[in-house]
C-alpha cells in the first residue's frame, strides 16, 4: 500500500495555532487538487508529494535477514504554476532557491514555477511528521514502523527545537547487527534505529 498521502485538502490542512492553521487551509484551498497527478495549471496545482520527496532521493536500504526495507520520506507539499513564457523570461532564476524551482520547458509556451507550500510562519502546511523513516514487511507489505526523521533544531532558534521530522535528502544504511544509520537529515545528526522496532 502507499505509505504517503496522495492528496491533499482544506480539512488537511496544519499550523502552530488556529492563525496559521487558517493561512494553510485558504492556500491549499485557492489551488487546484485533485491527487497525485494533478497537472500544472495557471492558478497553481498542489504536487504531493512534492517534487523534494515522497519515497526519498537516497534510496532504501535492505535487511535481507529480517526481510525489512527501510526508505525515508520527505512530506512536503508543493505547488506547481504554469507562467506564459513573456512574464517567466522576466524573473531572475538566481533568486530561486531549493526546493523551490523554476523549470523554462523550452519550446512550450509557459515556464514553470515550483514553491514549497509554506504557512506565514515558514513550516509545511501539513500535519508533522515532515521526514520520515518506514520499515517495510518484505514479505507481507505492511508497514513495521515508522518514525519522524529530524528535528527543528538548526532549524529554528532555541528553544523551538522539536521532534517534528525534517524535510531529508540521503539513504539509510542497515546492518546483519540489527541497526539502522541514516544522516540526511537539516539537524546534522548521525542516527541509529533498531531494525525491528524503529527505536533510536
Amino acid at each position: 500500500a502507499p505509505i504517503h498521502q496522495d492528496s491533499l485538502t482544506p480539512e488537511d490542512a496544519w499550523g502552530f495555532t488556529p492563525f496559521d492553521k487558517s493561512y494553510c487551509r485558504d492556500l491549499i484551498a485557492k489551488f487546484r487538487s485533485d491527487g497525485i497527478f494533478t497537472p500544472p495549471s495557471l492558478q497553481g496545482s498542489i504536487q504531493f508529494p512534492g517534487s523534494a520527496g515522497g519515497a526519498n532521493w537516497g534510496g532504501v536500504s535492505i535487511d535481507p535477514g529480517r526481510g525489512l526495507l527501510f526508505v525515508n520520506q520527505t512530506i512536503l507539499p508543493m505547488v506547481q504554476r504554469l507562467i506564459p513564457r513573456e512574464a517567466f523570461e522576466k524573473l531572475d532564476p538566481d533568486a530561486v532557491v531549493y526546493p523551490d524551482e523554476l523549470y523554462p520547458m523550452e519550446g512550450t509556451p509557459y515556464g514553470l514555477e515550483r514553491q514549497s507550500l509554506l504557512s506565514n510562519f515558514g513550516a509545511p502546511c501539513v500535519k508533522p511528521p515532515w521526514g520520515s523513516l518506514t520499515a517495510v514487511d518484505l514479505v507481507s507489505g505492511e508497514v513495521r514502523w515508522t518514525v519522524p526523521l529530524g528535528t527543528t533544531r538548526d532549524q529554528a532558534p532555541f528553544p523551538i527545537w522539536f521532534e517534528l521530522g525534517t524535510p531529508n535528502a540521503g539513504g539509510s544504511m542497515s546492518t546483519a547487527t540489527g541497526l539502522v544509520f541514516i544522516g540526511a537529515t537539516t539537524d546534522k545528526y548521525l542516527r541509529a534505529y533498531s531494525s525491528e522496532t524503529g527505536e533510536k
